[in-house]
């Protein structure tokens, strides 16, 4: 589709729900990684159950909600003054586009920290905590094998290795997964580029770097 063929109704709600899907796998992914941290660290706790999980669930969509309404909010189809949709007959029709309509750039520049902050940094900081956590308590529990022991505890150690591991991957591909996406806003933002800079972020780079961050959160 070339242009935004719906109405402000149907703009609004695509972009909450987008918006909403992916905070909610974000805060997902740390609601998982505190829950192995307190299985594996604390393991002797009070077990999740299917209550608290449910609340769990609730409150991050609840959270993803409310991140999301300024940018509902803010949402509009506009028409572009200069750009037009020229069918095959050769006849012109006016482009309409769904974008952020902002009082002020100012506006915009803090909610996009705000996202950043919160859907970006503050997640990625508890998920390496909490993974890092998790890995020195298995590293630490390793016991040294002894006599007959040694297949076993060799066995052991490599189980608690490919653990280790797994959690590496898991902190490191939801940050490169996300990194080029919040490199492209906070640049379109701070960055001061010129339009046609803006135009070839829009058109060649920021395709790429959506189908990376979202392919994370599938």
């Amino acid at each position: 589709l070339t242009g935004w063929p719906f109405d402000n109704t149907m703009c609004k709600m695509s972009g909450l729900v987008q918006g909403m899907s992916v905070s909610a796998s974000v805060f997902t992914l740390v609601a998982i990684a505190v829950e192995r941290f307190r299985c594996i660290v604390h393991p002797f706790r009070q077990k999740l159950t299917l209550r608290k999980a449910l609340l769990t669930i609730a409150i991050i969509w609840v959270l993803a909600l409310l991140i999301m309404c300024p940018a509902a909010v803010t949402l509009t189809v506009t028409r572009e003054e200069h750009h037009f949709m020229v069918d095959t007959y050769n006849n012109s029709y006016p482009l309409y586009s769904c974008w952020e309509a902002w009082p002020e750039t100012g506006m915009r520049r803090i909610y996009t920290t705000v996202l950043f902050s919160h859907i970006y940094v503050a997640p990625l900081a508890l998920i390496v905590i909490m993974y890092a956590r998790i890995a020195f308590k298995l590293f630490k529990s390793v016991a040294p094998a002894h006599g007959g022991e040694e297949p076993e505890g060799r066995r052991i150690s490599r189980r608690k290795a490919k653990v280790i591991n797994m959690l590496i991957i898991v902190a490191l591909f939801f940050t490169i997964s996300w990194l080029p996406l919040w490199t492209l806003m906070l640049l379109t933002d701070y960055g001061r580029l010129s339009e046609g800079q803006l135009r070839l972020l829009t058109v060649y780079v920021y395709p790429f770097a959506h189908w990376l961050a979202f392919f994370n959160s599938s």
